[in-house]
């Protein structure tokens, strides 16, 4: 399971023998506000995250939990893969028509990743737009587990909103309570709040699972 931010930050601050007092001060910001970042009841905007990961000299991906490690580690060769088609794209902002379009374009993804599950409880998406960055990129492809819920509140799925529209978003909700948000990582795009009727129009499609990007 990823590790959440407010657990990297806590622990980076906890390494450099920091007081959540003296990090506010070398981050000019106020102390309750690390509380908050710590205790998960807030999180910071984009230029904060890019001064906390300057702070730490760690990269943004590593401090939203996408990288677990300081230092990449060699890759474990396998020989065995499996073969998924591209078969859409999904928007990364909104108001993207859900369109199941094969162009030909596949990728290989090794057997191990998908965790003992079969090749058909996943599908490949492309990813368009940079609502989602750092995290995802426009051009990404995103190995997407089928699964009708999500796990918990703040995880990111792939959702289908207003009967046609696809999104990747982080999506924050309530047990028991009439509405949904999706939320973009990039701060320059607004969370979009789905309510009462319009949820039934909802659909989770399935959760990332594994990210393919070329550099």
């Amino acid at each position: 399971m990823p590790i959440l931010f407010s657990e990297i930050l806590r622990n980076l601050r906890k390494k450099e023998q920091l007081t959540q007092d003296e990090l506010a001060d070398k981050l000019k910001i106020s102390k309750s506000a690390i509380s908050m970042y710590e205790n998960g009841n807030r999180t910071p905007d984009f230029e904060t995250l890019e001064a906390i990961a300057d702070f730490f000299n760690v990269n943004l991906s590593y401090l939203i939990g996408e990288e677990q490690k300081y230092k990449l580690r060699h890759p474990n060769l396998t020989f065995e893969t499996v073969t998924f088609p591209v078969v859409g794209s999904i928007a990364a902002g909104y108001d993207e028509i859900a369109v199941e379009n094969w162009s030909g374009e596949t990728v290989e993804i090794p057997l191990t990743y998908l965790k003992g599950r079969k090749k058909e409880e996943y599908f490949v998406l492309s990813v368009k737009g940079d609502s989602m960055y750092p995290l995802y990129m426009d051009g990404d492809k995103v190995l997407i587990l089928r699964q009708s819920t999500l796990n918990h509140s703040g995880e990111i799925g792939a959702v289908l909103y207003e009967g046609e529209n696809a999104t990747l978003k982080k999506v924050e909700y309530v047990d028991g309570e009439d509405w949904m948000k999706l939320v973009p990582i990039n701060p320059q795009y607004k969370p979009k709040e789905i309510t009462n009727s319009d949820l039934e129009q909802c659909r989770i499609l399935g959760i990332p699972r594994l990210l393919i990007r070329e550099i």
